[in-house]
């Protein structure tokens, strides 16, 4: 027996071509107000959406709903699997010490390395389903999620079983593998060697294990350079991964351009992006997921041009990147808001941006991230009148009921095992 959706206020389809949506596409988002429906079949895949009257209940379970549905959010960029919190990284910038200073003084990412490598696999799990479980709650229903706090074999295979272990259930999980996210202290001086390392030990057991969808860098002055990233990002095209790169993020360095000559499915963060890198992004299929949670927590003035980007051609997604030290916040309602507040986004692209965007992002575009025949049924009912509500109240959460594969979730209402 399938499931008739009834009763909903609007139902924003988000319907569309199954790829990111580019430029002035962004903008063309469908609301159904008039008695909308959504018919969803026994395996979970929506049949139709529409008017109410123009298809029978004959068959059917009828469930009533309330408010506006969207499509589940897609959020296309997180680090989820950590151990402790960095609240000392938060208090040291308070004291305006700087992100470049926090990490060369021991703290940063390599903090969280150490608590990675020294916290048991159970554990990390453990810890993990908990922050899905919340973000499910803010209407999350696909989560790219990264290693990168490893960095060595052991601790990176442990971080990427555990996202395996977590892939179980909701919200619906998209691996990636992340061992260039940092030179560890044991290669400080010799950060070639640790290159080697990731493309040479780390890559072949990942792509034996099957343990990664996507490979990612982190391309940053002081980190990886555009040479390195480029050996790592080749490396894992020949082992079978989709590319992403971490790029531009507090200095410009030519990371959006690298994406695009290597065709990667996204170049993140985007803050320093140069004009030259703009016009490349613009031009290409590779989407700019934007990250306006992380300049915001890390106090900084400047963000990615996403108004530019669109206006030019370019597809924007926005996600949380969430993670211990530098964007703790897991709302993907928030980041819309900012995107409308900090990057000028409209909010039908904000929308967009969350939803068919996020899912391109991480290769789901066929399938998730809108309302239409033949997508999941992942959805997102939020406690409001308009869709527009979801981007201009902040604060608060505003969904009352997430779906996943055309059946309701249990979201939990508190989270004792949330931090590790």
């Amino acid at each position: 027996m399938g499931k008739l959706l009834v009763g909903a206020r609007q139902v924003v389809t988000c319907r569309g071509p199954g790829r990111a949506r580019k430029g002035a596409e962004m903008r063309e988002l469908e609301v159904l107000s008039d008695d909308p429906a959504i018919l969803i079949g026994d395996d979970g895949i929506v049949l139709e959406v529409g008017n109410r009257g123009d298809m029978g209940s004959a068959g059917h379970e009828v469930v009533e709903v309330e408010g506006v549905v969207f499509p589940g959010f897609v959020d296309s960029h997180t680090h989820a699997v950590f151990g402790e919190a960095r609240t000392a990284d938060h208090e040291r910038r308070a004291r305006g010490v700087t992100y470049q200073e926090i990490a060369a003084a021991g703290g940063g990412i390599l903090s969280s390395v150490m608590s990675v490598r020294e916290t048991a696999l159970n554990d990390l799990e453990t810890v993990t389903r908990a922050r899905l479980g919340f973000l499910l709650s803010l209407g999350t229903t696909t989560v790219e999620v990264k290693s990168g706090y490893g960095l060595q074999l052991e601790a990176e295979l442990k971080q990427l079983q555990v996202i395996r272990s977590v892939m179980d259930g909701a919200p619906t999980v998209v691996p990636t593998f992340l061992g260039a996210h940092e030179v560890p202290p044991e290669y400080r001086e010799h950060p070639d060697e640790y290159v080697d390392v990731v493309i040479n030990e780390m890559m072949p057991v990942v792509r034996e294990r099957k343990l990664a969808r996507f490979c990612d860098v982190f391309c940053e002055p002081g980190v990886f350079t555009i040479e390195q990233s480029r050996s790592v990002l080749m490396a894992a095209r020949d082992n079978g991964m989709l590319l992403k790169l971490h790029a531009d993020e507090l200095d410009g360095s030519g990371g959006a351009e690298l994406g695009v000559e290597l065709g990667a499915v996204s170049a993140d963060h985007l803050a320093a992006i140069s004009p030259e890198g703009v016009t490349e992004l613009a031009r290409s299929d590779t989407i700019a997921v934007i990250l306006p949670g992380t300049m915001l927590f890390l106090g900084k003035s400047g963000n990615a041009p996403a108004r530019e980007i669109i206006d030019r051609g370019g597809a924007v997604a926005l996600a949380t990147d969430f993670n211990p030290g530098s964007s703790p916040g897991m709302s993907l309602p928030l980041m819309a808001m900012m995107g409308i507040s900090q990057l000028r986004m409209l909010p039908a692209e904000a929308i967009i941006s969350i939803t068919a965007n996020g899912a391109a992002a991480v290769g789901e575009a066929a399938s998730r991230g809108q309302i239409a025949r033949g997508y999941s049924a992942d959805l997102a009912i939020a406690a409001i009148k308009d869709w527009r509500e979801l981007v201009y109240w902040y604060g608060v959460n505003l969904i009352s009921s997430v779906w996943v594969s055309g059946s309701p979730c249990d979201c939990p209402a508190s989270l004792l095992s949330f931090d590790g």
